[in-house]
């Protein structure tokens, strides 16, 4: 069974000049998602109409489904009934159903219906009304050759409430799909490229309709599993057994699943071990807290931070030994063991983490240039420290060492995996 294929045309100048984001592309990608039609590509078009009529011809070609919003105002620049119309070769007359309707809309509101708005009854002949309860434009749907456009308001709450109601039972039962689910496994501690060696056995023998994609971001790799098949939970058991197999590759880069976030699964650890943490920050500045704060329920596992830019407040705030910043700086593996120790200790946690480092872009030396970071974690038994050789960009650095270091808690609380070198 063939998945039906769609295309999203965003119509509006507004759009290209960033005026406005095109929030509603996204909204409908996740809802034709749900009922197994795929969104093969979402194209934005201004007021233009040689634009427009291309646009339209382009995505008949490629797609099933042509879902359009924006353009169907009352006023001049609103160009998408009209050139709709012409496109398929028919005329626009009025549409007694849609004229009571806008009508109605307009008396609950207390106004009268305007000769504008009267002209929003007005509907190429050779469409479908598509009824637009929460305003005065109403919806076209047109049928060709086996493909449907179906032209909706851009107003959000109209468009959403349209697509609910009518656009996606009607799609349904237009179109055959199989249903498409998703599962993303969320990796971390290692690049894409070698990720994607450590598992390449396991990602050859996928199955046909089980497709995988790497999506990196700073210090991570979602794996997104995408399984296509005519029944949800026969998918769910098979994608499931693909990550069991999977672990067996890459289970000590595997943190969590679809929504979990680093610095929730390292709070939950510690709250499952009974366990406080402090944080030592110079180069993040404080993100690192920021993090692991933004968690609810943060107070039972977070002691506090202390945030030493300065080698002074190094000294009388954090107790590193002057003589080691004098002689090996503040970044080094030196004083990141100092910081981390004392930080647990001044602050009475069970688990000290500090960083520093030249997050840029000025700053480096030969030495140690801009991206030069230590990390380490102290607890009690015994202290760990990792150097980083990051980026230039200075906001990348503070926010790639943040997520180093909540993994850095993270496997020093599972115990069974050995930090990289």
């Amino acid at each position: 069974m063939a998945n039906a294929r769609a295309e999203l045309l965003t119509i509006g100048d507004e759009i290209l000049f960033g005026q406005i984001n095109d929030t509603n592309s996204q909204w409908m990608s996740q809802e034709l998602d749900k009922v197994g039609i795929r969104v093969v590509r979402k194209t934005t078009v201004g007021d233009i109409r040689q634009d427009m009529m291309d646009a339209f011809a382009e995505a008949e070609k490629r797609a099933d489904i042509v879902l359009i919003t924006g353009g169907l105002g009352p006023t001049n620049d609103d160009l998408t009934k009209p050139l709709l119309a012409e496109y398929f070769n028919c005329e626009i007359a009025l549409d007694e159903e849609a004229l009571a309707e806008v009508t109605e809309f307009f008396k609950s509101k207390g106004r009268e219906l305007t000769p504008v708005n009267r002209k929003q009854a007005e509907l190429p002949v050779c469409c479908e009304r598509v009824s637009n309860r929460l305003g005065t434009a109403p919806g076209m749907w047109f049928e060709r050759n086996g493909k449907v456009f179906v032209s909706m308001p851009g107003v959000p709450h109209e468009m959403k409430n349209m697509m609910k109601e009518i656009v996606i039972p009607k799609l349904q039962g237009y179109f055959q799909t199989d249903v498409i689910f998703h599962k993303v496994v969320k990796t971390i501690g290692i690049g894409e490229s070698w990720l994607a060696e450590e598992i390449k056995v396991w990602e050859d023998a996928l199955p046909e309709h089980i497709k995988l994609a790497y999506l990196p971001s700073l210090g991570q790799v979602k794996l997104r599993l995408t399984a296509v098949g005519p029944d949800m939970e026969t998918l769910k058991a098979e994608v499931e057994e693909q990550i069991t197999e999977l672990k067996k590759y890459a289970w000590k880069y595997i943190y969590g699943y679809d929504k979990d976030e680093i610095q929730s699964v390292v709070g939950d650890m510690l709250n499952e071990r009974n366990m406080t943490v402090a944080f030592a920050e110079s180069c993040t500045g404080g993100y690192l807290s920021h993090l692991i704060t933004s968690i609810a329920g943060s107070s039972s596992y977070y002691m506090g931070s202390v945030i030493p830019y300065q080698y002074e407040l190094k000294v009388s705030q954090l107790g590193v030994s002057q003589d080691t910043l004098n002689t090996y700086g503040a970044v080094s593996k030196e004083t990141i063991i100092e910081m981390a120790e004392n930080v647990r200790t001044r602050l009475k946690a069970d688990i000290g983490v500090a960083t520093s480092g030249i997050a840029g872009p000025g700053g480096g030396t030969e030495d140690k240039p801009v991206g030069t970071v230590w990390i380490a974690i102290a607890d009690g038994e015994q202290t760990k420290a990792r150097k980083l050789q990051l980026w230039k960009d200075r906001d990348v650095n503070i926010k790639a060492t943040a997520v180093a270091a909540l993994n850095l808690i993270r496997i020093t609380l599972s115990k069974t995996i050995e930090i990289k070198k």
